[in-house]
């Protein structure tokens, strides 16, 4: 058992099976660069320490600079009987620098290598992330100032209630997007912390200096009970909290966007570059893009769920539950990363039909709550106008007609409790889509002017 970190304890070996079984090396050497930067760190804590000697040092430092460049060249490949991504730097470094190597793992643990590797791999994420998040908050933003002026019905409930600026529909999602942002800075800076020096779970008997590692290796602090660095995935967690939510909130517009380029809306022209067709139905164009990433929030959330349920019955400290915990976390990272970069190319290539989202704007229910403010601006209650409104719309819909064209007397025939009233016939005439969008010319709201500011202000 000689070849295993921990192989002195046994005389048997493990049973194969087992061996397959429990060897985490097909996924977890993408943590190799992360293992490299945390040995280096620890090495150079050893020679700090007076366990390394400086010849020792040397070597090692050179062995790591070596790996250090494989590694950047390629991900290592998976090898049989490799247990684990620490196993394989520790038989390449015993390779090149073999007296050296041996005394590398003194005064440390996996457990708190793996903690290390993961938090470090995941911080070289953060631009690849950060940059997807900006990149498809600028393309609906450029996507809102091109078609600020294109009105379209907004709903609630699925049903139609005002008229809304296309834009300012964009601009709702990049606005989810910016939380989504923030959170995600929230959760890396509470990431950036060291738990090299912990050992097992009891610390370290060596004098080792932890800040000056965690300093080496660009993290802000270190941890403070070693019985919790070595089994603290809450970081692991929160970040995919973060991805998971991001999910959500790119499945809500896959979805809006989905419905919105149907036969039965046709506002939007998806480019032929992010649809397929039908291998039965010629004239069939499918928004597989915007279903998959619709489809893909389902995996996020069951990243999210796996890592809760892993860590929910976990005793202190380390167990070997925690080794599932990295599939879900890649798989997050990479899943968030391509979501983000297929969204911003559908956006990219969208068309609009104006003249199509124009007929369905033009639906004069829509403007019911503008004439409830003109009976408002007439001296009327608003809860009297809102009544007298609901009234009149009823009549109008019974009757397949647009209440713009009743009269004062038919008005009144409506909602008896607005005669006598000083009505303003012309202004409720004079209600149209456009003028209710610029109606709502407050910062927030949905009029051109306010949506073509706002998308400036993101694309800076």
């Amino acid at each position: 058992m000689a070849d295993k970190l921990w192989g002195g304890r046994f005389r048997e070996p493990s049973a194969a099976a087992f061996e397959r079984f429990s060897e985490s090396f097909g996924y977890d050497r993408r943590l190799a660069l992360a293992e490299i930067r945390g040995s280096r760190a620890h090495a150079q804590g050893l020679a700090a320490a007076g366990v390394l000697d400086a010849d020792e040092a040397r070597q090692i430092e050179t062995a790591f600079d070596r790996l250090e460049a494989e590694f950047q060249a390629a991900v290592p490949e998976p090898q049989p009987g490799v247990e684990d991504v620490h196993t394989y730097v520790f038989q390449r470094l015993e390779a090149l620098a073999p007296a050296a190597a041996r005394k590398l793992q003194t005064g440390r643990s996996r457990n708190e290598q793996v903690a290390l590797d993961l938090r470090l791999y995941l911080i070289e994420q953060q631009p690849r992330l950060e940059l997807g998040v900006r990149g498809l908050v600028q393309a609906l933003a450029a996507f809102a100032h091109r078609h600020a002026e294109v009105i379209i019905p907004g709903y609630t409930h699925l049903q139609r209630a005002q008229p809304v600026s296309l834009g300012h529909h964009a601009l709702a999602y990049a606005e989810m997007l910016l939380r989504d942002a923030g959170r995600l800075r929230d959760a890396y800076a509470r990431l950036s912390v060291s738990p090299l020096g912990s050992g097992a779970l009891a610390g370290t008997p060596y004098n080792l200096d932890r800040k000056a590692a965690a300093h080496q290796l660009g993290l802000k602090d270190i941890t403070q009970n070693s019985l919790d660095a070595v089994s603290d995935r809450d970081f692991a967690i929160e970040l995919v909290f973060v991805l998971s939510l991001l999910g959500v909130h790119l499945s809500r517009w896959a979805e809006d966007w989905i419905l919105y380029s149907s036969s039965e809306f046709g506002w939007l022209v998806l480019g032929d570059a992010y649809a397929t067709g039908s291998s039965l139905m010629p004239q069939k164009k499918n928004p597989d893009a915007l279903e998959l990433i619709r489809g893909k929030s389902a995996r996020q959330i069951g990243n999210l769920t796996q890592l809760l349920v892993l860590l929910k019955g976990l005793p202190l400290a380390y167990n070997r539950d925690l080794q599932e915990d990295k599939e879900p976390v890649f798989d997050a990272v990479d899943t968030a990363a391509a979501c983000l970069e297929i969204a911003a190319g559908v956006v990219a290539t969208t068309g609009v039909d104006a003249a199509r989202a124009a007929r369905a704007a033009s639906d004069p229910a829509l403007l019911a709550t503008d004439l409830a403010d003109v009976l408002v601006a007439a001296g009327v209650p608003f809860h009297e106008a809102h009544q007298a409104v609901g009234a009149i719309v009823s009549r109008a819909l019974e009757e397949g007609r647009d209440f713009r064209e009743f009269t004062a007397a038919e008005v009144a025939a409506c909602a008896p409790q607005l005669a006598g009233k000083a009505l303003d016939a012309a202004a409720w005439r004079a209600l149209t889509p456009a003028v209710s969008l610029a109606r709502r010319d407050v910062v927030g709201g949905t009029a051109v002017a306010q949506v073509q500011e706002r998308a400036r202000k993101l694309l800076l």
